[in-house]
């Protein structure tokens, strides 16, 4: 694929736009010093639309775009699972999850579990983060968005690489999550813009100019890609096991994903109130509901107007190679616009756990002043990406399957850490201990299940595996915990003193997500 002068112009200006906006946004009055909670917290003065939209921005990514819609290309609208049962979850991390920590005044994840449980379980969970953010998921985000990159412009893959993540970096480092999450209003409406371009031209194109008439004709010739719930007989009932994707794992991922990782959560902790927060998951939530229009459906499309793809992956760019000129570079943008929002987050939450979870405690002693933590938040943001940049294609260069690597490796602690999170939050005869084996338990049975050769327990899809890891863990959380009662004291999170009432506004909204959901699978069960 060539892209024009025009579609070149496109992009730069994307990139300039970008740029001065953070840098502008992150001006501060004169005279004011910069210090931890304005450049991990954005001043806990975010407004709602920011951090709806930046939960959509920091999730979004080459991964979801490439990958979903080769998804879609390949098993169908049943992918759409991942998006639409994403806007129930954080329907219940609103409600649930934000409260206790706005009420506590958390700022990381890691501060929450010493806070809950002790000091010990905040030190293994904070490495453990740092490790997974930056060798799985930072890896992956910008190798994932290099190949995008290629595919698209054709440029080397390393200058792609590298070219992404420093000027990820370099857009936010000097203003942190305030820089991040204002900007994500703009570069969501131009990846919801370039999304829509896309399913629109490509209906366009498969009805002959009439997008609605395209639209029935894909749905009478590809009946078997309008399925939610696949069948235990489906060759992809392994990826999507039937009623798992709406009452069983699913869940499991998803409220890891939403309700435990600073890397989303953040964006609630920097919010000027708990209804401000609430606000902007409810808005996450409906900009959830579209996303399938905007990434599955070029995807199953492609079905039609490219039969004889080599690799499902290759979808989304080849809708994209159909865009005249002009709107080719502002998909373009788009993309590298989701690329960039993904990894900025990223790169800030690394930057918070290392500096206010790692440094601050065994390093600084509380003797730092707060615009030193600053800096070394910027020096981590830094280090961070460039050990990203080196890794990446030692670590995935060789694998044909990138989004699986980080599927492997998150799974196999994803139903400890919800485990751990469910325990800590709602009951408070959780142990430090308890949650410790319920942790490792998770790890151990994973591996054991992936790697046992039985045939039996490799045969269990994904999230039937990851439902029935967390029932074990959590059965032997609560018997330790139980066994060997916690100190008095340890526990100082308080349930009695926190409000769970919504507003009227949050529940109308709440109701109108869930009905929706429940027309969208009735529909297309």
């Amino acid at each position: 694929m060539q892209l024009s002068s025009l579609d070149l112009a496109m992009v730069g200006a994307y990139a300039v736009f970008i740029f001065v906006l953070a840098q502008v946004l992150s001006r501060r009055k004169a005279g004011h010093q910069t210090d931890t909670t304005d450049y991990f917290l954005a001043s806990k003065a975010l407004p709602w639309w920011a951090i709806g939209a930046s939960l959509i921005a920091a999730n979004i990514s080459a991964e979801q775009i490439v990958g979903m819609a080769g998804s879609g290309y390949a098993i169908g609208l049943a992918i759409a699972s991942y998006e639409w049962m994403a806007a129930a979850t954080l329907l219940i991390v609103a409600k649930f999850f934000l409260p206790i920590f706005l009420k506590h005044d958390i700022t990381t994840m890691p501060q929450f579990l010493e806070q809950r449980f002790g000091p010990r379980l905040r030190a293994v969970m904070a490495v453990f983060w740092l490790v997974l953010y930056v060798f799985v998921n930072l890896t992956s985000i910008i190798w994932l968005g290099s190949i995008a990159v290629v595919q698209v412009a054709g440029v080397n893959q390393d200058v792609a690489l590298a070219g992404l993540g420093i000027f990820a970096l370099l857009y936010q480092i000097r203003g942190g999550l305030k820089a991040v999450a204002l900007t994500d209003i703009v570069q969501v409406a131009l990846l919801v813009t370039g999304g829509l371009i896309i399913a629109w031209l490509t209906l366009g194109k498969i009805g002959g100019g009439d997008v609605f008439h395209g639209w029935q004709v894909l749905v009478n010739k590809v009946p078997d890609h309008f399925h939610m719930i696949l069948k235990s007989g489906d060759p992809h009932y392994q990826d999507l096991p039937g009623l798992s994707v709406i009452i069983g794992g699913m869940w499991i991922a998803n409220i890891a994903y939403w309700g435990c990782n600073q890397y989303i959560i953040q964006r609630g902790l920097a919010a000027k109130s708990l209804q401000e927060a609430q606000r902007g998951m409810v808005l996450a939530g409906f900009l959830k509901l579209i996303m399938p229009v905007i990434i599955v459906l070029p995807g199953i499309a492609a079905v039609l107007l490219a039969p004889d793809l080599g690799k499902p992956d290759l979808a989304y760019p080849t809708m994209m190679r159909m865009l005249p000129p002009g709107l080719l570079g502002l998909v373009f943008a788009a993309l590298v616009a989701a690329i960039v929002a993904s990894t900025a987050s990223k790169i800030n939450s690394i930057a918070t756990i290392f500096t206010l979870d790692v440094y601050a405690k065994w390093f600084a002693h509380g003797q730092k002043s707060e615009t030193h933590l600053v800096r070394v938040g910027r020096i981590a943001a830094s280090v961070s990406i460039v050990i990203a940049i080196l890794t990446a294609r030692p670590l995935l260069g060789s694998l044909d399957q990138a989004f699986q690597y980080i599927q492997e490796f998150s799974g196999f602690v994803t139903p400890g850490i919800t485990v751990i999170f469910l325990l800590g939050l709602f009951w408070p005869r959780a142990t430090e201990n308890g949650a410790l084996m319920g942790a490792i338990a998770s790890v151990i049975l994973s591996i054991f299940f992936r790697f046992s050769g039985i045939e039996a327990l490799s045969a269990i899809p994904f999230m039937n595996r990851m439902l029935i890891i967390f029932a074990l863990s959590l059965v032997l959380a609560v018997v330790v915990s139980l066994a060997r009662p916690a100190a008095a004291g340890s526990n100082r999170i308080r349930l009695d003193t926190v409000d769970f009432r919504t507003t009227k506004g949050f529940n109308l909204a709440a109701v109108l997500i869930l009905a929706i959901l429940a027309v969208l699978y009735g529909v297309w069960w």
